[in-house]
């Protein structure tokens, strides 16, 4: 016994250190300069976690084959995962994590599935035995029904959920919101019915109600994710992170792990905390994200007629590059597609070291997750001190001799000031028209993400330059 009590107290030591380095993590990953620490901090925290649970379960239940079979499960599932980290696209990254999010839920829906087949499924009527009678004897058994049905709700909305914004991310499916009839009032009668059918269940925990909730959470998470429009997918990545939290805190609860817990509730706030700062810069309502209300293209499609655009070559893009005092660069996926960043960021220092003040300018939801492009920018060295955010930089614009729009589309519209009838109306953006020269780097004049067209590129200050945004800066480079 005293063993067994030696075991479980290094594992809650183990435990809180485990919490500590995630808390540290999340501290790290919150500035560019420490991201990286940040990151060692998680790993080395999911490491000591893993190492205590496994030695806390050899203890405790696991031997034999059950054991050979646990190990081999991780080694599968560690394999999986060096693999794909390795080859994994930095543009491909959200798509990585909208999957990841939905492995999470799926996760939550077994564990609480697991959790109804121990305790409730063996509730038939005669004398309580076993995990279910020592509930019952604390009065617990209400409150472990209560929480398996929250667990499976909770992780089948995130489960779907995540699958609908994998496939729009990945363009599987088309990014345009669906619109059934009555859509909020198909997702508050979900919510009604979860609440009528929680409430029976701990009266009565019947596995077709189970079923039930699980089919009612499945319907839901893929209609509320589906009835969001592709210009509002990064910060519907950041709500799902958030709702896996909550899911994997809720199965902590079911396998009374106070880690997981922890870890479910660091990730489910933070994430919360993350989507209520985009749903800010975007003008966007918190309470609408997460009853999935937002997003929608309404009105009609914009067919206004804003006139001819202008082209620009690369040599004269470097003509004004040369004479120019001040260069802002805005970017945006398009640079990321095109894996533009590392010559952006040569361009950067040759245009430094000609005396030029060069800085970026980047929107909170630049890409296809929350910062996507700082990631990109720090992964080709451009140094973090030029790295401007949405509300630094604005003012800015007035004063630039040249902004170079790379990949960008949505953030630089300035239909989303200037016109109320705009889908994008009321979302701050980047200014950059304000500047006297804009060159917008794109392959065509097809309209962004968010299907919204952009009247910036028919501005007079403006000029098109078509291509492959890698080499049309290798172009410049040259030109230079």
């Amino acid at each position: 016994m005293s063993e067994l009590m030696t075991v479980e107290t290094a594992a809650a030591a183990a435990y809180i250190v485990a919490a500590l380095l995630f808390v540290l993590a999340l501290a790290g990953l919150s500035r560019h300069e420490t991201a990286k620490a940040g990151n060692t901090f998680g790993i080395g925290g999911m490491a000591v976690a893993l190492a205590a649970t496994i030695g806390l379960a050899i203890h405790q239940h696991i031997s034999g084959l059950g054991l050979v079979l646990t190990i081999a499960a991780m080694a599968v599932g560690a394999a999986i995962g060096l693999w794909r980290a390795r080859v994994v696209e930095m543009t491909a990254m959200p798509v990585l994590i909208a999957l990841l999010h939905s492995f999470v839920g799926l996760a939550a829906v077994l564990v609480g599935w697991n959790g109804f087949l121990h305790v409730e499924a063996t509730l038939d009527g005669g004398p309580l035995s076993g995990e279910a009678g020592a509930l019952a004897a604390q009065e617990l058994l209400g409150i472990h029904s209560a929480e398996v049905f929250v667990g499976v709700f909770i992780g089948a909305v995130t489960f779907t959920g995540s699958i609908v914004a994998f496939l729009k991310l990945s363009a599987r499916i088309k990014s345009s919101p669906l619109m059934l009839p009555g859509k909020n009032y198909l997702n508050l009668a979900a919510l009604a019915a979860f609440a009528v059918l929680t409430t029976w269940f701990v009266i009565d925990p019947a596995l077709w109600l189970l079923i039930a909730v699980t089919v009612v959470a499945l319907a839901l998470g893929w209609h509320l994710v589906a009835s969001i429009g592709g210009g509002d997918m990064p910060v519907v990545v950041s709500m799902l992170n958030s709702y896996s939290g909550w899911a994997a805190a809720a199965s902590g609860f079911l396998l009374e792990n106070d880690l997981l817990i922890i870890t479910g509730a660091l990730v489910g706030s933070s994430g919360a905390y993350l989507s209520y700062v985009m749903c800010t810069a975007m003008n966007r309502s918190f309470l609408s994200v997460i009853a999935g209300g937002f997003g929608i293209e309404a009105g009609p499609a914009d067919d206004k007629d804003y006139g001819e655009h202008r082209e620009i070559t690369a040599e004269g893009v470097a003509e004004l590059l040369g004479t120019a005092e001040s260069v802002i660069i805005t970017p945006g996926y398009g640079m990321a597609v095109a894996q533009a960043q590392y010559g952006v960021a040569e361009l950067t220092r040759k245009l430094r070291d000609r005396g030029v003040d060069v800085c970026f300018g980047i929107h909170p939801v630049a890409g296809r997750l929350p910062g996507h492009m700082n990631v990109l920018l720090a992964e080709a060295k451009v140094p973090y001190d030029i790295v401007l955010e949405l509300d630094e930089i604005n003012d800015d614009f007035a004063r630039t001799a040249v902004v170079l729009v790379i990949g960008a589309n949505d953030t630089v519209n300035p239909a989303a000031a200037e016109d109320p009838g705009s889908p994008i109306a009321g979302m701050p953006v980047l200014q950059v028209w304000n500047a006297e020269n804009v060159i917008v780097f794109k392959r065509s004049m097809a309209s962004g993400y968010a299907g919204v067209q952009n009247p910036l590129f028919y501005r007079d200050n403006s000029a098109m330059l078509f291509g492959d945004a890698k080499d049309r800066v290798e172009d410049i480079l040259r030109a230079l």
